[in-house]
């Protein structure tokens, strides 16, 4: 049952989340062995990138990805949004995000029932600490490789507009509505709209409380870059 007192809106069946994941593996293989090769080759680091995300009812779970960021640049806290240009992204991840390739591995957490192949956008257990009771229903499904979020307007929206949106999916949720999400989601990836935020706070509006809360984290990082480190033992 949901926080409200009844059972989630029914949508693609647990079968057809891991037929689906199944056969785009199988389909996406050479895809991800050249990612594999060029992310090895361009710089160092794992070619795997794993996160700690919050699922269904809260559930924290291991999501995995392709690396796209330069090693040591994991998001802490609620964390930053990518932004044109960012200096965190490789110049492979750049190719890799503009297709959203580098979520291909997100189908590995479909299988295992971590995630759905449709449903919400997994998200930071530090965002979820300051959710409203409504935004909070963004939890009551699995979360979605792909979804109505993902669909529109994926990163190029504000963090707000982003839960909204799920927390919709989340209230009108329908194998009907399933279907229509993918059949959205190749032309949302050819036309790659959203695929980075329009500054470091995903253009959320200064009053919001998980910009507030980036831009402190932003401010303590800044802060402790440029303090002085003591100097190591045996040192003058």
């Amino acid at each position: 049952m949901n926080g409200h007192g009844s059972q989630p809106r029914k949508g693609l069946p647990r079968a057809a989340d891991v037929v689906i994941a199944t056969a785009a593996l199988f389909l996406a293989a050479p895809l991800l062995a050249l990612a594999t090769i060029a992310i090895k080759l361009t710089s160092r680091g794992p070619v795997f990138y794993t996160q700690r995300r919050v699922g269904k009812d809260g559930e924290i779970f291991e999501l995995l990805k392709l690396r796209t960021m330069r090693r040591g640049a994991d998001p802490v806290g609620v964390g930053t949004a990518v932004t044109d240009d960012d200096p965190r992204v490789t110049l492979v991840g750049r190719l890799l995000r503009r297709f959203a390739l580098d979520e291909l591995p997100n189908l590995f957490n479909v299988l295992t029932g971590e995630m759905a192949i449709v449903g919400p956008r997994a998200t930071l257990a530090a965002q979820v600490e300051l959710y409203t009771p409504r935004q909070r229903r963004r939890l009551e499904l699995k979360p979605g490789v792909t979804g109505w979020a993902q669909t529109h307007g994926r990163a190029g929206i504000p963090w707000e507009e982003r839960i909204e949106l799920d927390v919709w999916y989340v209230e009108n949720r329908s194998l009907a509505l399933d279907l229509k999400i993918l059949a959205l989601t190749p032309l949302a990836l050819l036309k790659g709209t959203g695929i980075s935020s329009p500054d470091a706070y995903a253009g959320s509006a200064p009053d919001s409380p998980l910009r507030q809360a980036a831009e402190r984290e932003r401010e303590l990082e800044l802060r402790e870059r440029l303090e002085p480190r003591p100097p190591r033992a045996g040192q003058d």
